[in-house]
């Protein structure tokens, strides 16, 4: 008992000393590993900026049966694009064919997909960062060991998959927001079937090119991380088993002589 608390005390006394001697070594980032760890911390930035920053709204313009004017209606939208909460709103003081427009809202909730997609690329953006760190400050404490290059190995085969799941459902959810702001709004929109009471005509849509591009980014971050899985398999035992084996088997029993 005692033997093993020893051990395990020697091992962490060890640790501390790796990790106190921090040098700085800008080196590894020349490398593929580290190169491309910094175009995945670039990626993840616009990927959750894109998507979390937007905000946008769609109009449609009413005209009222007393009333040859049309006058718009709006109803703002964004980010995590609970569209079932978007109410639509006229003018302040402005009576637009005797309804509360304020009571009906846009169709649909897609939270659950926009916020994992964000949540995912703000913890893939935080990992980069402890990961740049490691590979600057402690790149031999990397190399000599054997769980860090597989721990980085496995999260980057979860990071991949991740990011075709996120990204996928990311996708199909601005496919339905498309639908559910365009030209459908009329169809859906109560007020507007009422006989003889108003007159609906779609009006715009803020562009969605931003959530386009975060889609796109999405994707590219899936190709990065595939891409790299190949550059940190390297590092581990698996792929090298001999090397690593030699590095860790010092101070063990030396091999008998030759006879």
């Amino acid at each position: 008992m005692a033997s093993n608390i020893y051990l395990v005390h020697q091992r962490i006394s060890r640790l501390g000393q790796r990790m106190s001697a921090f040098q700085i070594n800008l080196s590894p980032l020349k490398e593929p590993l580290g190169f491309i760890k910094i175009l995945q911390w670039v990626a993840s930035i616009f990927a959750f900026a894109t998507c979390g920053g937007f905000t946008g709204k769609t109009e449609i313009l009413v005209q009222c049966s007393k009333d040859s004017e049309n006058k718009t209606v709006t109803a703002a939208f964004g980010y995590p694009f609970r569209l079932n909460q978007a109410s639509f709103q006229v003018p302040p003081k402005v009576n637009m064919c005797d309804i509360k427009w304020s009571d009906y809202v846009l169709i649909g909730d897609y939270s659950s997909s926009a916020e994992f997609y964000v949540t995912f690329a703000v913890f893939v953006f935080l990992y980069c960062i402890a990961a740049l760190l490691l590979y600057v400050g402690y790149m031999n404490l990397y190399r000599d060991s054997r769980k860090l290059p597989m721990i980085d190995f496995v999260i980057t085969i979860i990071a991949t998959f991740l990011w075709l799941v996120s990204t996928s459902a990311w996708a199909k959810a601005l496919t339905d927001i498309k639908i559910a702001t365009g030209h459908n709004i009329i169809q859906e929109l109560e007020p507007c079937h009422k006989p003889s009471a108003v007159t609906c005509y779609f009006d715009s849509v803020t562009s969605m090119g931003s959530l386009n591009v975060s889609v796109i980014f999405g994707f590219l971050n899936m190709i990065l991380w595939g891409g790299n899985a190949w550059f940190v398999y390297k590092e581990t035992s698996l792929h090298s088993p001999s090397n690593t084996s030699t590095a860790h088997g010092q101070g063990g029993i030396p091999p008998p002589a030759g006879m």
